[in-house]
């Protein structure tokens, strides 16, 4: 579960007490640190909890009970098993193996009840201290490395080192697991043990370097031989003496310091924003107050941890008692990046792997395995026979840019064409945007993005089109208005998949006697010259969440292909089945809808289309690096080959092939080829699949026909996506894949310019009542939608449909 807020409150300091291994005296540290804070001088009286989340062994042996009898403080446990064995197997055998999300829950529910003991006294303050069982990576009770388990709180921790033989290396590799999976270690205890192996002074010396304190605590009593009164006795003269001490004390003063540096950090983030920071695509003159800035903390799985401001904490349920933090369900996948979840820890042992073998090594004329294998996993994924060469760039900008050259190129080579004297512009989609380069600009008709960027040209056709909208229930093709005459009228289908069905639709004939009468006017009246079909398949983002019909772009695609763009060209079409680009080359920019954000690898199969030159960025990475990639046929290559260097594909980026990229990007698409056979995804799946009831018969009840599980599908409930397309003020809904769209009607028109969708995205973030999460979303005009990762739950996206419905209902 990621839909809990994170550990911090402002009168209540709540740490994670993890060892570098079973054995090395966390619960010791625990007591310790409990009854230091019980017995604490000073300004404030303090409230102290402690907190087992899970125990294994007989309870009378219990740790809470071992802390209550000598820190004198309240003291919990949440999961007691009675076998004294790791927590996983104990809870196995005892058949009762509570989730992941069971035990965070539980935990978060306990801290926030620690939270309202302080809320009405001002001169308490609460101090929570949860301790976990054996070492930083012991599994919890499902299996999960407890690290793992308790990241979504990522409470602050104090790491007990391991003072015996080997433990220094033990403690640091803890402390790098840790700080891998993003905690904040404020503190490292170190008891000073007799054997002289020198753990404390060695550790000291490292975590200082490394600005983490040290605490260095005397000794444990020899208790060999005591009988039950002299180990008590000897304990707690042990304790009375050790929690006063100056080691102890600093180290409460560093937990109190570095509590109260997060928040002042937390509180100043959003001014320090204004004063340094230029954002994109933000009118700064619109901005009037710190508050409209968001300040996240911290991200995990689906969610951020943003901080409160006044409007949500006012919505909050218990707004006395709220914690700093609200989690905040990641509407737009961290614009469109977002496919494994924030903070997955298997990507950042990933990059640490390949940035301690590689850091960064260039790539002209060199190579390296990271490089190749990606290469050669996103051949073999797309499944497309044209395509053979993999370019490596930076961001999707780029590689469409990159794209554009290379068809620009191939086709002018192949005509004769000189693209520096003469204007050479692009077949596209009008409302279509491919980045915010130049170059990638001009592939775009003018809008709201381009028009006031002084160099834009804008070089090119865009068609117009039918597009794809769900309304009352049922999917429809609609014509633009005043091009009814040339698309035909509005049709209509009941399932999704049959929008799709592109062999039995009969629209093709009028879309390709339409676009090619377009082209023979471009081409013979005009005289226009184009090098390159441009066009996102299926879905164009930034143009609004644009569903485009399918079948128009197959047919531009079969016009394009077939068409004679120089008459003096011998040979403007390949022969059938040829892997040569014909008429021009078609370039699908697949930044946004490839791999897997609409349930499928390359959206070009949607068209049934092997496009010359493919452009994939955004979920390359999983979400953790920029990253893109245009691939391209040996045709489309063979044109940059001569005898001259100048004839090259002279573009690169200093980062070119960064080998941590490429090798986290291997290892996501690996991931999302596992995600994509799991559970999930097939329950994704049955959700959208038809099954026709049984339905009486004259011998009782005759089996209905049952379809296989369909290939086109959402992550988002059919349920809810038709209800939405009921609701009196949505216009139409769009789903597919990971995708939701919600277009709201707009009576001033709708477009980039429209605010009808930021009201509901401002209470979906803020106003926090109905459920304890917000939602963070993007809007584009009137249209708002969401999206999920590729590893998103369906019980989490439930939970997100449910606050959609219920600020629209």
């Amino acid at each position: 579960m990621t839909r809990i807020a994170g550990g911090l409150w402002r009168k209540v300091i709540a740490v994670q007490v993890y060892g570098a291994n079973t054995g090395v005296g966390k619960t010791i540290a625990s007591t310790l640190i409990g009854a230091h804070f019980s017995r604490r001088k000073g300004p404030n009286r303090w409230n102290v909890n402690y907190i087992k989340p899970v125990s294994t062994g007989p309870s009378q042996e219990a740790d809470d009970r071992y802390v209550n009898k000598y820190a004198k403080c309240r003291t919990t446990t949440l999961f007691q098993y009675a076998e004294a064995v790791s927590p996983h197997i104990a809870a196995e055998k005892a058949r009762s193996v509570p989730s992941d999300d069971h035990v965070l829950a539980g935990l978060s529910k306990q801290l926030e009840l620690d939270a309202q003991q302080t809320s009405h006294s001002p001169d308490v303050m609460g101090f929570s201290l949860v301790e976990t069982a054996g070492g930083v990576l012991s599994p919890g009770p499902s299996g999960t490395p407890q690290a793992d388990l308790f990241r979504p709180l990522r409470l602050p921790v104090i790491l007990v080192g391991d003072h015996r033989l080997g433990g220094i290396s033990a403690t640091i590799s803890s402390c790098e697991s840790l700080r891998m999976r993003g905690y904040d270690v404020d503190a490292v205890i170190c008891f000073k043990d007799e054997k002289q192996y020198g753990n404390a002074e060695y550790l000291q010396g490292r975590f200082d370097r490394m600005g983490i304190s040290t605490c260095t605590l005397p000794w444990i009593p020899n208790l060999e031989g005591c009988n039950e009164l002299d180990e008590e006795t000897a304990m707690r003269d042990y304790y009375d003496a050790t929690c006063q001490t100056d080691a102890l004390n600093e180290l409460a003063d560093c937990v109190i310091d570095k509590h109260f540096t997060r928040l002042q950090d937390l509180e100043s983030l959003a001014k320090r924003t204004r004063q340094a920071i230029w954002h994109p695509f933000t009118q700064h003159s619109q901005i009037r107050t710190d508050d409209e800035i968001l300040v996240f903390d911290s991200a995990h799985g689906d969610h951020f941890q943003v901080k409160h401001t006044p409007i949500s904490i006012a919505n909050s349920d218990n707004e006395k008692v709220a914690p700093v933090l609200y989690p905040a369900f990641d509407g737009s996948a961290s614009w469109w990046t977002q496919g494994l979840g924030h903070g997955n820890s298997k990507l950042s042992l990933e990059a640490a792997y390949a940035a301690g073998r590689y850091g960064h090594v260039m790539f002209a004329g060199a190579t390296h395995k990271p490089a190749v294998e990606l290469a050669e996993r996103l051949l073999r994924g797309l499944e497309n026979p044209r395509l053979r060469k993999v370019f490596y760039t930076d961001d999707g900008s780029t590689g469409v840019e990159v794209g554009i050259k290379m068809g620009l190129r191939a086709t002018c080579k192949r005509y004769g064409w000189d693209g520096s004297t003469e204007d050479i512009g692009v077949i596209g989609l009008k409302g279509s945007y491919h980045g915010d380069t130049i170059g990638a600009m001009e592939a775009s008709e003018p809008s709201v993005y381009n028009k006031k960027v002084d160099w834009y040209r804008g070089r090119g056709y865009w068609f117009d089109y039918p597009q794809v909208k769900l309304r009352h229930g049922r999917w429809a093709v609609e014509a633009p208005t005043g091009m009814e005459e040339a698309f035909g009228p509005p049709q209509y289908f009941d399932e999704l998949e049959d929008v799709f069905d592109i062999p039995t639709r009969n629209s093709s004939t009028r879309y390709e006697a339409y676009i090619r009468k377009t082209i023979d006017n471009l081409i013979f009246n005009q005289g226009r010259k184009f090098g390159a079909l441009i066009m996102e398949p299926v879905l164009m983002g930034a143009g609004g969440m644009i569903f485009v019909d399918p079948l128009f772009q197959r047919c531009l695609v079969d016009v394009v292909r077939s068409y004679n763009f120089s008459p003096r060209s011998t040979s403007p079409t390949s022969l059938e089945g040829s892997l040569d680009w014909s008429g021009l080359p078609v370039v699908f920019d697949e930044v946004f809808v490839g791999l897997n954000r609409l349930g499928r690898f390359s959206a070009a199969t949607f068209l049934q289309v092997h496009p010359d030159i493919s452009v994939h960025a955004k979920l390359l990475t999983g979400g953790l690096l920029p990253l893109a990639v245009t691939c391209a046929s040996n045709s489309i290559f063979e044109a940059f080959l001569s005898n001259s260097k100048s004839d090259a594909l002279l573009h690169g980026h200093s980062y070119t092939a960064h080998a941590m990229g490429c090798h986290i990007a291997d290892q996501s698409l690996e991931m999302m080829d596992q995600i994509k056979s799991g559970m999930d995804w097939q329950a994704y799946q049955a959700d959208w699949t038809l099954h026709q009831a049984y339905v009486p018969g004259a011998g009782g009840l005759s089996s209905g026909k049952t379809q296989e599980r369909t290939s086109i599908w959402s992550m988002w409930s059919k349920e809810t996506v038709m209800h939405l397309s009921k609701l009196a003020q949505v216009d139409y809904v769009i789903s597919l894949g990971s995708v939701l769209v919600v277009s709201l009607k707009d009576s001033s028109g709708s477009g980039y310019t429209s605010n009808a969708a930021i009201g509901l995205r401002d209470n979906m973030l803020y106003n926090l009542q109905r459920e304890p999460f917000g939602i963070h979303s993007r809007v584009l005009g009137n249209v708002l939608y969401l999206m999920a990762s590729m590893n998103s739950r369906p019980s989490h996206l439930a939970a997100v449909e449910r606050v959609l419905l219920g600020k629209l209902d």
